[in-house]
Order: structure tokens, then C-alpha cells, then sequence
């Protein structure tokens, strides 16, 4: 079967169109329980320890935003007071002290994202601050993915030059949408003009790769919409492309309220705009990675899927898979080693931890055996769409078969409608089912079964 061979069938995603997990994790963030400060550290000083220590990736997590746009469920502060950055950027680096004191020298980074909130809320010298801690404390690699989300409408010419120069390579846009009714329904006014000169300006400098972000299930959107702006981006050719189904949950994310509800696309509308816009992305050339993802062939995702090293963790799709995660700021979580760890969510908090001299760590999970394992089985459901029950037999010490042997009985049922193939030696998500892959996964999911709590997760569609 061609790797990105995709078939929607309409039937099939209506029937299995539930509630689940989007596996940037496994345990899911939702498991996660108290962890002290100390037990982290702990987890660093470990990863130094001869082939313990793998390379390493770093987020940055910037929560300010000067302007609010309705469907966001981000963890944010709406704010026009810049001077707050600088306070955040002192805090920052008091994080990064306290985090290094567990490493011995410069460890190397392969991977470096900023986020958000948008991290361009800071001003060019705020940023080439933040870089100068961030190289004073780290070595950069010189092959590295350096990445950043950008806001068109808040970013000059000079700003992505300045980024260019500072060793960012890779940008991922916010677009959503171009058609201005959906805009102003959105409070995110934008147009295509500055979106392209914000491209323009990031291939002219430099940047090895630029993905555009989408959205399906806005209000006011129709199928003849979104082809429209899927046109104009197709035109742009970003190397990828990300087509986020919109979760309208106003009761957890309060913005949403002022969405409204009337002009949400009916579910049959929905399923009309995403048929619609698999079929224009494909036919552009374009092929399909996984859940919200598309990427040109020549695209680093594309080539790591294909040969079997694409990987995913809390920014989506990686072709990092054996990095260690240091995260910073308000609410970020990383991941050392065989734990997971979240910060403080709001900044208040983040501040007064680290003003009384202990990191800003308040929930993770140390993962098991099983955790681990089932963990493997996940990644690779969701990044190959197949599973080859030998390479976890030799690196688990189980017989697949005997150890999963309830998960490949309720397979069977999946299997029956057309969403896997299972065989003696491996389990192979079919074109049908990889819009549904998340369903195949929730299969292998222990915590799914202890306590189920499909409220707090997203449709699958």
C-alpha cells in the first residue's frame, strides 16, 4: 500500500466520529498527577549517564497576546503591555538556571520551538536576549530545527530577517482562514497580502520550511470557502500544511463564547469541507501525514514517515524521535527520559514558585514498563499506520500476540469494519482507516479503559 494513501469514507468516519485523545502523548496530559521539583531534577541529572543521554530539544513557552481570537484554546494572556514580557523573560531565565544546574556543560539541542501565546509579542531586542540566555546555556546544533509560530499581523520584514539571523530555520504561520467574513467572525482580521510578505521575507532569509495553519468548522465557512483559501495557499506552497478540525468547547476555553453558534457548520457541512479539502491537498501534490497533516514529498516529514523515523510529541509531527524535551514557562511540559512534566499553568503562579527558588513543576508521570511499551505501540500506529510485532517482542522481552491479546480481539471489531488489517505479525492501518487512526489507538490505551473521560478530548473529526 502506497504510505500516504488516504480513502473517506463518509459511513466509516460518521459511525467511529466520537471523543479521544490526540496522542502528543502517551500517558495523556489528562493522567498526569503531583511531582515535586526535586523528582525532575533527578530525571535531568539521570540523562547525563553514559547511552542514557539522548539529544536534546527545547520549548519555550510565551503566553502574551495582544489581541484575542475567538476559537483560540491556547493558554494565553490577552495583554497590550510589552513591558510584561521583559518581567517573563528575568523568570525564563531563572528557569533555565535552575533547570541546567542538573546538566553537566552545554548540552547539544537538535530541536527549538517557541510558542504560544505568540512569541512575537516580544520585540526584536527581547528576542535576541532570550537567544543569547538560550546560547549561553545551550550549544545549538549547527544541523538543528530551530522553529517559531508567527502571527502575520504582528511581525515586520526586519523582525523575520532578525529571527533568520539568530538561527531560526523553520516558521509555522497562523492563517486559519483568508475569507474575511470567517475573519471577522473570528475577531482575526488578516489579510493574504501580509501573510506572503511574511513568507516571502522567511524564504528570502533563509528558512528551511514553512507551515501554514488551518482551520475547518469556523463559523460562516462553507465547502466553496475553505476551497477558495485552500487555493491561495496551494498558490503560497508551503512545505507543509495543517488542517485543524475546529473543537468548539466554550464552556473550558471562555473566548469561544463569543463565536456565534448559529454559524457553525452543521457536522454534514463539516464532513463536506474536509472530504473537500483532503481531495484539493492530494490532488496539489501534497501528501498526507497523519491526523491534521499534509507535507510536500520533498518535505522532511514525508521522507521521515517513509522511512520509518517520524515521531510525535507535544508540537505535533517530529523527525526527532529520540530527543529529550526541556520545557519553559507557564504550563509547558517536557519529557526526560521515562517522565513526563507540566509547569504551573498561569503566570502568577510560574512567577512565585520560581521567586522562592524551586522550578515551577507542579504535575507529570513517571511511565512504567507498560506505559512505555504502549507508548511505542502508539507512535507508531500514528506515524506508520502499521505496527510489526517483532521489533517490540526483542525490545520489551513479550510476546506481542499473548500481551495485547485482549487489544487485538477488540482489533478484530475495526477490522471488520475496515479500519485495520491484523495479521500473524503486524497490525496495518488501512486507507479507510487512517483518518481514524486515533480510534485504532485508543484500542492500546490502559487509562481509556481504568476511567474513560471522553469529555475532556476532541472529535476525533
Amino acid at each position: 500500500m502506497n504510505q500516504q494513501q488516504i480513502e473517506f469514507d463518509r459511513a466509516l468516519i460518521q459511525r467511529y466520529d466520537g471523543k479521544g485523545p490526540r496522542y502528543t502523548s502517551y500517558p495523556t496530559a489528562d493522567r498526569f498527577g503531583a511531582m515535586a521539583p526535586e523528582d525532575y531534577l533527578g530525571r535531568l541529572s539521570q540523562r547525563q549517564v553514559g547511552a542514557v543521554c539522548q539529544p536534546l530539544s527545547l520549548y519555550f513557552h510565551i503566553p502574551f497576546c495582544d489581541t484575542i481570537c475567538y476559537y483560540c484554546a491556547c493558554n494565553k494572556v490577552i495583554t497590550k503591555d510589552r513591558s510584561r514580557a521583559e518581567r517573563y523573560l528575568d523568570y525564563l531565565e531563572r528557569e533555565m538556571d535552575l533547570q541546567c544546574e542538573a546538566l553537566e556543560g552545554k548540552a547539544v539541542v537538535k530541536q527549538l520551538h517557541f510558542g504560544g501565546g505568540t512569541p512575537t509579542f516580544l520585540s526584536d531586542a527581547q528576542f535576541e536576549r532570550l537567544m543569547a540566555a538560550i546560547r549561553q546555556r545551550f550549544e545549538l546544533a549547527p544541523d538543528g530545527e530551530f522553529s517559531i509560530e508567527i502571527d502575520p499581523r504582528k511581525v515586520s520584514v526586519a523582525t523575520v530577517e532578525l529571527l533568520a539571523r539568530l538561527g531560526l530555520n523553520r516558521m509555522s504561520v497562523g492563517v486559519q482562514d483568508f475569507d474575511p467574513d470567517v475573519q471577522r467572525a473570528v475577531n482575526r482580521v488578516q489579510s493574504e497580502a501580509e501573510t506572503r510578505a511574511v513568507i516571502d521575507a522567511a524564504r528570502a532569509a533563509g528558512f528551511r520550511s514553512i507551515n501554514l495553519d488551518l482551520i475547518y468548522g469556523l463559523p460562516l465557512q462553507t465547502p466553496e470557502r475553505v476551497r477558495d483559501t485552500l487555493a491561495r495557499v496551494i498558490d503560497i506552497r508551503p512545505e507543509r500544511v495543517a488542517l485543524y478540525n475546529y473543537a468548539h468547547l466554550p464552556e473550558r476555553f471562555p473566548p469561544q463564547r463569543r463565536i456565534d453558534e448559529q454559524a457553525l457548520p452543521s457536522p454534514e457541512a463539516k464532513l463536506d469541507i474536509l472530504q473537500a479539502s483532503i481531495d484539493q491537498l492530494l490532488a496539489a501534490g501534497y501528501v498526507y501525514i497523519g491526523m491534521d497533516h499534509f507535507a510536500l514529498p520533498t518535505d522532511e516529514l514525508a521522507i521521515a514517515q517513509r522511512h520509518g523515523r517520524l515521531h510525535r510529541n507535544f508540537q505535533g509531527y517530529s523527525t526527532h524521535a529520540d530527543c529529550d524535551l526541556m520545557a519553559f514557562g507557564a504550563s509547558a511540559i517536557g519529557k526526560v527520559g521515562a517522565a513526563y512534566v507540566q509547569n504551573h499553568r498561569t503566570v502568577d503562579e510560574y512567577y512565585a514558585t520560581l521567586d522562592a527558588g524551586t522550578l515551577p513543576v507542579t504535575r507529570g508521570i513517571v511511565l512504567k514498563p507498560d506505559d512505555l511499551m504502549r507508548r511505542a505501540v502508539i507512535q507508531s500506529l500514528m506515524c506508520q499506520f502499521e505496527l510489526v510485532f517483532q521489533p517490540f517482542e526483542i525490545a520489551y522481552l513479550v510476546d506481542f500476540s499473548s500481551y495485547f491479546a485482549e487489544e487485538l480481539r477488540r482489533l478484530r471489531e475495526l477490522e471488520a469494519d475496515g479500519l485495520v488489517e491484523v495479521d500473524d505479525d503486524r497490525i496495518t492501518v488501512t486507507a479507510k482507516g487512517r483518518l481514524l487512526v486515533r480510534s485504532v489507538a485508543m484500542v492500546f490505551d490502559r487509562y481509556l479503559g481504568v476511567a474513560a473521560t471522553s469529555a475532556r478530548y476532541s472529535k476525533l473529526i
